[in-house]
């Protein structure tokens, strides 16, 4: 049996959340009250990059895993362990709900450790579900429009985890908050959406774990250039930091050079694609009616035999 089979049988002492508490929270101090129970808060993000195998065998069973919006991409079993569930709302809601995959999401969180769903929303054209959306799944909401628009870039929206992150920091919840799998990379199977200001986040996220705010999981490596200052007391870490910014936008500019040659490269592959998306769509528009002629052939071939069965019965009564 694997780490993430096995069942949980260690004692709970009083006054531990029980499962479904999340059911009707909807303020910051009772979301504190239910969380504060928990010895560590594990926020898993859904990366190529976490293994829940070796994660959940690292932590106690009175830690709680934070998972988010589409678990699947992490999760391909059931999860016996305190969890909680983040669905983020959209202008039309979260879209577990209007894609229907509430009932497929919550499947891998067996009622027994499911503390339940948090519903929430950063920005103002987001909106939160009610209750009742989410196939009776215990639901609490948190409405943080605003919490990030005083310091975030302007024209991106915060990622969930991020702002879950910083908002929990602000809790000061007596055990650690842990995040497992925030790498930002791309992978072959998930993209890295450009709605969010990805570097932002992970300089942000990297001074807080340094701050001791919050803890990085595989810890985060020492700056190399806090290494060179102490190396060489002479240079002043602000001709450093001024060095390293002059270097790494040299190193960006080369790059979107690259980029708008490689676009100009591939212009007549994208030519070809859009051509042959136009031919398959307008392809695709002819079999549906095609497909709609033939239907109402059909059905006007058995109106008439209908009628020419009625017609032999009657005269076979008569």
């Amino acid at each position: 049996m694997s780490e993430l089979d096995h069942e949980e049988t260690g004692y709970i002492g009083a006054g531990f959340p029980t499962a479904g508490s999340a059911a009707g929270l909807s303020s910051a101090s009772e979301w504190r009250t239910v969380l504060a129970a928990f010895s560590h808060i594990v926020l898993v993000a859904n990366s190529d990059a976490v293994d829940i195998a070796g994660l959940r065998a690292q932590f106690p069973a009175t830690a709680l895993f934070v998972f988010f919006n589409k678990v699947y991409k992490v999760l391909d079993r059931p999860f016996h362990g305190h969890s909680l569930l983040i669905s983020r709302g959209q202008p039309r809601g979260a879209n577990i709900v209007y894609r229907g995959e509430v009932g497929e999401v919550v499947k891998f969180f067996p009622k027994d450790y499911f503390v339940g769903i948090l519903n929430i929303r950063l920005g103002p054209e987001e909106k939160l579900n009610p209750a009742a959306d989410f196939q009776g799944a215990p639901t609490g909401h948190l409405d943080l429009v605003g919490f990030c628009s005083d310091f975030y870039t302007e024209g991106k929206t915060p990622t969930s985890g991020f702002a879950l992150a910083l908002w929990l920091s602000d809790l000061k919840l007596p055990g650690p908050i842990v995040l497992a799998g925030f790498s930002a990379r791309r992978s072959q199977m998930w993209r890295v959406v450009s709605a969010h200001d990805w570097s932002f986040e992970q300089t942000f996220l990297r001074l807080f774990a340094r701050l001791g705010k919050i803890t990085i999981h595989g810890g985060v490596s020492l700056n190399p250039y806090i290494r060179l200052a102490e190396r060489f007391t002479e240079i002043p870490p602000a001709e450093i930091a001024l060095a390293a910014a002059e270097v790494l936008s040299e190193r960006l500019g080369n790059t979107d050079a690259e980029v708008d040659r490689l676009i100009s490269l591939t212009n007549v592959i994208r030519s070809m694609d859009q051509l042959l998306r136009r031919v398959f769509s307008g392809a695709s528009r002819n079999v549906r009616l095609e497909s709609s002629k033939a239907s109402g052939v059909a059905w006007r071939l058995s109106h008439r035999l209908c009628s020419m069965v009625n017609s032999t019965g009657s005269a076979w009564a008569r």
